[in-house]
């Protein structure tokens, strides 16, 4: 009887350890920090195509921005200081991303962990406003 009992009991701890540590490459990642770091962005939405190609920006260029975003080009925020960051989604929310693809040529502030890899920054919305007109 010991016998048919010694492999279900020893899938059942395999199956306890596997589900015990399943989430330890997650929260070792926030832990560390890994992700970005969360920040508060001001700056103008852009189209990655034009804004990389030709430098289009600004109210000139919002009607093309604004195509271009519709048909699926990337988004951008282009700070003050010339920083360009490309626009990512929130996994766990898609709606302040969905909301930016409205806004093109509009200035913003975006909330979001910001990262760095191979000279690209990246924001990933997590939060998006409109900056108020002056």
């Amino acid at each position: 009887m010991k016998r048919n009992l010694l492999g279900p009991m020893l899938l059942a701890a395999m199956l306890v350890v596997t589900v015990a540590f399943a989430d330890a490459p997650k929260e070792k990642a926030k832990a560390e920090g890994m992700g970005g770091k969360p920040a508060k962005l001001t700056g103008e939405i852009v189209d990655m195509g034009c804004y990389m190609g030709h430098e289009a920006k600004g109210e000139k260029h919002m009607g093309c921005a604004t195509k271009c975003i519709a048909n699926g080009m990337p988004m951008g925020l282009l700070t003050a200081d010339g920083k360009l960051y490309l626009i990512t989604l929130d996994h766990d929310d898609a709606d302040p991303y969905n909301q930016c693809k409205d806004w093109a040529s509009k200035q913003v502030t975006l909330t979001g962990p910001v990262s760095e890899r191979s000279g690209m920054r990246s924001i990933d919305v997590t939060a998006a406003q409109l900056v108020a007109a002056k």
